[in-house]
């Protein structure tokens, strides 16, 4: 499934494309009246349209000697994974999360008393999911945690410094906007190996599969 694909179907299916009966019981389970499904399936292709970014800004990692995966879940698992880096050198992973927030003045994100915010909107159980993804795909791949890097890029709203760290238990995340993504990749530590590469990805590809798989 392409990035974003998962968000953007059940957005479509939110807003009519299965039959009335099951529409009806799609919104019984999430306890919304028709209008409240409709804003929560606008926020669902509001959201995938930043993956879809993301995914496009993250291809062209691939001609370096990226393996590059969209729109993934672990086997037994339900959450999605937005995007899943190998990295050149095959000796880590980077998980990225993307994000659409709102723009505008008062919507920058940043740090508030060690929490990420979107203007007065307090995002960071968002983070705190993102570095949990991360240990659990860790886990998973027979990596130690600190070769799987939990990455959230925030499209729309402005990212305070442009990029900040924040800590989760024993984990850094990282919060940026997306101009400033390939370059932090690039500057991850330097080597090829193109088989050690492989030889991961073959891993990935055993533990996480696609989202609507």
């Amino acid at each position: 499934m392409t990035a974003g694909g998962s968000a953007d179907a059940w957005a479509r299916q939110l807003r009519g494309g299965l039959r009335q009966a099951v529409l009806r019981r799609v919104r019984a389970w999430l306890g919304m009246r028709p209008s409240r499904a409709d804003q929560h399936a606008a926020r669902l292709a509001h959201g995938a349209l930043g993956e879809q970014a993301t995914a496009r800004i993250l291809d062209q990692l691939e001609a370096e000697g990226w393996w590059v995966r969209h729109d993934l879940r672990l086997r037994g698992r339900r959450f999605n994974l937005d995007h899943v880096l190998v990295s050149p050198c095959g000796t880590g992973l980077v998980v990225v999360d993307s994000k659409h927030w709102r723009r505008g003045p008062g919507h920058e994100t940043a740090l508030v008393q060690g929490r990420v915010h979107c203007g007065r909107d307090d995002r960071h159980a968002q983070v705190q999911a993102l570095a949990g993804y991360a240990n659990l795909v860790a886990q998973a791949v027979g990596l130690p945690a600190a070769a799987v890097r939990p990455l959230l890029v925030v499209h729309g709203s402005p990212v305070a410094g442009g990029w900040f760290e924040t800590a989760v238990r024993n984990e850094r995340v990282l919060v940026l906007g997306p101009d400033r993504l390939l370059t932090t990749l690039r500057s991850a530590p330097a080597g090829r190996d193109a088989r050690a590469a492989a030889a991961l990805a073959v891993r990935v590809d055993r533990v996480l599969v696609p989202y609507g798989g």
